[in-house]
């Protein structure tokens, strides 16, 4: 009886193993088909995009499916390169997977890609815009032909090459938080020798040090010594030893700081109601100053979040009048005299100080 039932085991182990190998050899096999097609918009479209509408849709893109052999889950990828380029250096509008085949494409995405792609703010040029298909990497299909469009970008980002540092500590406004979103104050660069860094502002008895990228711990700089700073992981802690206002300096190239009181008492007496910026690159033009935030650690530190700025000048004043009004010469940083601030057009974070007519103003945020 068990020779029966070991026989009858074997032979249903035999009939699985052959129905398991038909079953192999029964399966689907995956054949690329139909190459999808876009369908719009029609090529020699022209778009010239409006800084003001950068969150709204300013074209829609629509193909043909690609087809396969088998339903499977299909990869689109809406690709755009300089007109006449060979797409290896394209870039990715927009990506969609399965029956998608369609997407918006929002003014700033389509800006950043003419920017990105080596388009002027301002001038016309062409691009070929194609759709890819792929099946999980693979089985990759390329549209049928391609479009072509006209870009007109604004200003996507203005060329900044610096390094800003930014006080962190007991001692300092913020404290020792590094995240992005606190309120940290930078130090002001030379306009005109961007080794040389200066502050002169109120500090807490403590210490503190600076970090160049906010959010982050990986790049400090700090005291080495009692006349040297150094750049690393890590670095020593600035001491103050006690409430009151100083003057801090440092140069990254010779590597030397000085941190002594800053006494002049009649400056650290005036204070102002409002300060804010002015010039015919701001929001109101020469006719009204858009207000900056002041400090509630620092009453002669102001700042105001990302800002629309254009092309054009700006400068300081208080009040909003012209009795008292800072400026200076350089682009993004400097101060010191009455001239006015070339800008380039950007969306800036702004930082002053009434002490010294310092200025900051960070582009690309």
């Amino acid at each position: 009886m068990k020779n029966i039932y070991k026989i009858l085991i074997a032979f249903i182990g035999v009939l699985a193993v052959s129905c398991n190998a038909d079953a192999v050899d029964e399966r689907p096999i995956l054949n690329v088909g139909t190459a999808p097609e876009i369908t719009a918009p029609a090529t020699g479209q022209a778009y010239v995009l409006d800084v003001e509408k950068a969150a709204e849709e300013v074209v829609k893109f629509t193909w043909s499916p690609a087809g396969y052999s088998t339903p499977v889950a299909v990869k689109y990828n809406l690709l755009i390169d300089k007109k006449g380029g060979d797409f290896k250096d394209a870039k990715t509008l927009q990506t969609t997977t399965n029956s998608i085949t369609e997407v918006s494409v929002l003014t700033r995405e389509l800006n950043q890609a003419a920017i990105d792609l080596g388009g002027q703010p301002e001038v016309a040029a062409q691009y070929d815009v194609k759709i890819t298909a792929n099946v999980s990497g693979a089985f990759s299909q390329v549209s049928k032909g391609l479009i072509s469009i006209t870009v007109t970008p604004y200003l996507g980002k203005v060329k900044y090459e610096f390094t800003d540092w930014y006080l962190i500590g007991a001692a300092v406004a913020g404290g020792w938080d590094n995240n992005v979103d606190t309120k940290h104050q930078p130090m002001f660069r030379d306009g005109k020798d961007d080794t040389k860094y200066k502050f002169v502002g109120y500090f807490k008895a403590g210490n503190f040090k600076l970090i160049s990228v906010k959010g982050s711990w990986d790049s400090q700089l700090g005291k080495a010594d009692d006349s040297s700073i150094e750049i690393k992981n890590n670095a020593g802690e600035f001491t103050i030893p006690a409430d009151g206002y100083y003057n801090f300096q440092f140069n990254t190239k010779t590597l030397k700081y000085t941190l002594v009181p800053y006494t002049d008492a009649a400056a650290i007496a005036k204070l102002y109601d409002t300060v804010g910026v002015i010039g015919s690159s701001t929001p109101g033009g020469w006719d009204a100053s858009t207000a900056l935030d002041k400090s509630t650690f620092d009453k002669h530190a102001w700042s105001l979040g990302a800002t629309n700025l254009n092309d054009g000048e700006a400068k300081f004043r208080a009040n909003n009048a012209w009795d008292v009004s800072w400026g200076g010469t350089t682009a993004f940083s400097g101060g010191g005299t009455g001239d006015n601030i070339p800008v380039a057009k950007s969306k800036y974070a702004i930082y002053f100080n009434d002490l010294d007519g310092s200025y900051l103003m960070i582009p690309n945020q």
